[in-house]
């Protein structure tokens, strides 16, 4: 596994990302360059500090950064609290609501299931699931979405792989691919610190360009108030989890000033793989779970009305129950 750390955050080694502005300054370093959907990769030569030539490009006015590793799965940040339980069947009916609204999934592959199998939009799903603890993370989150919001449609795009692991630069281009045909509203339940604690800029780039796309982005599960990108970038809405009381913060949430928003994160349950032990449904933990939460609220207020207005209801201040260092709480409603 191509991971290391890097001070308080988990990069692959040797690897800076940049637009194409940057690769003269960087070339006396570059070994190899990557060029697709927007970003450069550019593989270091060996012994070059990747933190170090960042912060120097930066310096110069170029965008760059270490390509950070990002993460839905417990072992090193963010993503589930904990491993997935096997629950008996939960009761969930496609209804025959049709909703105009698309939310981008990007995650784990999202696996056949009874409650979407036919839809027009799993159609458009290829990729497979693969093996691996985290495999199911996507279909859960998928679950969460379609009872959230009934009728919505999702655009699964594959940036994590089995054990819950994806980098910066799988993400970019896979924002930059939804350009033509963005989502109304993007749930983002992964992410990860950075070297230096400032925001990623290419990540910041890729979401800017979709202006008229609502991101919701777990605040991680670190139990901190340690910024967690991409949730803690300014436009994007940050979700931390409540436990089942929906009074309390649940122990294992992020927190602080840059947290916007919370909804139940403890004891979900929803659709998963069909895979050993496990029929179809699993009940889990997690800030990205909360995360589906808010996404599919704000998707449901979207069938009426703009994407943006329908965010800023369910995010109103006036009337609304406030939990400290989580911000406004969104009622589960499932």
């Amino acid at each position: 596994m191509d991971i290391e750390p890097a001070g308080a955050a988990f990069i692959r080694p040797g690897q800076l990302l940049t637009d194409r502005g940057a690769l003269s300054a960087a070339s006396r370093w570059t070994q190899a360059v990557s060029e697709a959907d927007g970003v450069c990769v550019i593989q270091l030569t060996a012994g070059a500090d990747v933190c170090e030539l960042a912060r120097d490009l930066r310096e110069q006015g170029f965008r760059a950064s270490p390509n950070h590793v990002l993460a839905a799965q417990p072992l090193f940040f963010g993503g589930p609290a904990s491993r997935p339980f096997p629950v008996p069947r939960v009761h969930h009916r496609p209804g025959r609501d049709h909703s105009p609204v698309v939310v981008g999934l990007l995650d784990t592959p999202v696996a056949p299931h009874p409650w979407w199998t036919g839809s027009d939009w799993f159609r458009e799903v290829g990729e497979e699931v693969p093996p691996g603890e985290q495999a199911g993370h996507g279909t859960f989150l998928a679950g969460i979405l379609v009872r959230r919001a009934p009728g919505v449609s999702l655009t699964v795009r594959g940036v994590l792989d089995g054990q819950g692991l994806g980098d910066e630069a799988g993400v970019v281009r896979a924002l930059h691919r939804m350009r033509e045909d963005p989502p109304q509203v993007l749930n983002l339940s992964f992410g990860g610190h950075t070297f230096d604690d400032r925001p990623p800029p290419l990540l910041a780039d890729a979401l800017g360009a979709l202006p008229d796309t609502v991101a919701v982005a777990c605040a991680g599960n670190t139990a901190s108030d340690r910024p967690f990108w991409p949730a803690a970038l300014p436009g994007v809405v940050a979700v931390g989890a409540v436990d089942e009381s929906e009074e309390r913060r649940a122990p294992f949430s992020a927190y602080g000033s840059w947290v916007d928003a919370c909804a139940r994160g403890t004891w979900l349950t929803s659709s998963f793989l069909e895979r050993d032990e496990f029929a179809g449904y699993a009940a889990w933990n997690g800030t990205s779970f909360a995360t589906a939460l808010v996404a599919g609220a704000i998707a449901d207020a979207a069938r009426e009305r703009p994407v943006r207005e329908a965010a800023a209801r369910v995010l109103a201040l006036e009337g609304a129950r406030q939990i400290a260092d989580l911000g406004v709480l969104v009622p589960s409603s499932l």
